[in-house]
C-alpha cells in the first residue's frame, strides 16, 4: 500500500510537527494517552518518551499500519486497529492526539461527536492538520506539476482530504458542536526536509507517488508522467539545501477540552 511503501521517509519529513504537537497536549503526569490515525507510529512513538510512566496507544483504520505499527514500537505503546468514527475505548483518556489523521472522516460531525466520548471530562486534545493547500508547498508542487500536464478536478473543500482544514475555523466549529470548549487554533510554519533527506530526483519520485494525484498520473500515459516527474524535479532542485530538498509548510494546531 502506499502509505506503508512510504513510512520511513514520510515519518522522517514529517517529524517535525511532534514538537509542537506535543507541546500543545500539557503532558503533566501519568496519562492514559490516543492517538488518532496513529499510521506508523512515530508520533505515538515521540509522545511516549516525551511523558515516561504515562500510558497510550495508537488507533488506525490501516491493517498494514497497525502491525508495522506494532513491530517499531516494541513494548513502549499499543496500537488498536478501529474505525475511530465508530469505536468507543472500554475506558476514557486523559489526552487526544493525533498528527494529520482527522481529516478524513467521511461523517465529521458524528466522528468527532464520537470522539468526545473518548476523553475524561475536563481532558485535553491536540490535532495538527494541514493548513491550505498553498502554502504547504510540496503539495501545491505536486498539484502543479501533474495539472501541468493532465487535467485535475479542483478540490471538494468539503471533501475528506489532506487540506480540508486549512481554515481551522471550519474544525473549531465542528469539535464546538461536538461538545468540546476552550476549541483554539495556533499556527505552526517550517520547513519540512522532503522524504527525510533525498536528492532531487528521488524527492521528485517520492512527493509524485504519495500524493493523492498519483492515481490519475497512473492512469495517464508514459509522456505525461516523465514530464510532471520532470517539472517535479526541477522544483525540488530549486529547494535544495545542504544536499536536502526543504518546502515550507503551515499547520494548524488545534487544541481543545472535554
Amino acid at each position: 500500500m502506499k502509505w506503508r511503501d512510504q513510512l520511513d521517509p514520510m515519518e522522517a519529513m514529517l517529524a517535525p510537527i511532534n514538537a509542537p504537537l506535543i507541546a500543545a497536549l500539557d503532558l503533566a503526569g501519568h496519562l492514559r494517552i490516543a492517538e488518532i490515525g496513529a499510521g506508523g507510529g512515530a508520533t505515538t512513538r515521540a509522545i511516549a518518551a516525551a511523558t515516561p510512566g504515562s500510558t497510550i496507544e495508537g488507533f488506525d483504520i490501516s491493517p498494514d499500519l497497525v502491525e508495522a505499527a506494532k513491530a517499531r514500537a516494541g513494548s513502549i505503546a499499543r496500537f488498536t486497529l478501529a474505525d475511530v468514527a465508530s469505536f468507543r475505548p472500554a475506558e476514557k483518556f486523559d489526552r487526544l492526539a493525533s498528527r494529520f489523521g482527522v481529516m478524513f472522516f467521511e461523517a465529521p460531525e458524528l466522528a468527532f461527536a464520537n470522539l468526545h466520548h473518548w476523553l475524561r471530562p475536563g481532558g485535553k486534545l491536540a490535532f495538527a492538520v494541514w493548513g491550505p493547500g498553498k502554502e504547504v508547498a510540496f503539495m501545491a508542487s505536486v498539484r502543479d506539476a501533474v495539472a501541468a500536464v493532465i487535467d485535475l478536478p479542483q478540490p471538494d473543500p468539503d471533501a475528506p482530504g489532506p487540506c480540508r482544514y486549512g481554515d481551522p475555523s471550519r474544525l473549531i466549529a465542528l469539535l464546538d458542536a461536538a461538545g468540546f470548549r476552550d476549541c483554539a487554533a495556533k499556527t505552526w510554519r517550517g520547513d519540512l526536509q522532503v522524504g527525510g533527506g533525498m536528492t532531487p530526483d528521488a524527492a521528485a519520485e517520492f512527493l509524485l507517488a504519495s500524493s493523492s494525484a498519483a492515481g490519475p498520473l497512473a492512469d495517464a500515459g508514459a509522456r505525461e508522467q516523465a514530464d510532471a516527474h520532470d517539472r517535479m524535479t526541477a522544483v525540488c532542485a530549486a529547494n535544495l539545501r545542504d544536499g536536502a530538498v526543504w518546502m515550507p509548510a503551515r499547520v494548524e494546531i488545534i487544541t481543545a477540552t472535554a
